[in-house]
């Protein structure tokens, strides 16, 4: 299965936002906020349950500059268990700005709440 995301890099997602650079561009946070969206909106849509993240690991290639129209494509790589694993990959108009590896774990909210 996959599934895309798409934004626009606003001043809300960029690095002086999220306090993780001095720069205006793209966020790394928000570029892994967006692969993790598309692989939780993958699940939820074809199945209907709740997925949570455990595992990333990416890496940011390009930055891209405010009014830029960005997008995460998730694939589905392997199902073990509960286990969800993802290859996930981020775009501009110009080409790879991320890629890497995503899992998750396909939880019961009402339960995984009442853990906490």
């Amino acid at each position: 299965m996959k599934y895309r995301s798409e934004m626009t890099v606003t001043d809300d997602t960029t690095a002086v936002r999220y306090d993780s650079g001095a720069l205006p561009v793209f966020s790394t946070p928000a570029m892994l906020a967006l692969m993790e969206g598309a692989s939780w909106h993958m699940v939820k849509n074809a199945t209907g349950q709740d997925t949570v993240g455990t595992l990333v690991n990416i890496e940011h290639l390009k930055a891209c500059k405010v009014g830029t129209k960005v997008w995460a494509d998730a694939e589905l790589t392997a199902i073990d268990g509960r286990k969800l694993s993802f290859n996930v990959t981020a775009y501009d108009d110009k080409g790879v700005i991320g890629k890497g590896y995503h899992e998750r774990f396909i939880v019961d909210p009402a339960r995984f709440m009442g853990k906490l």
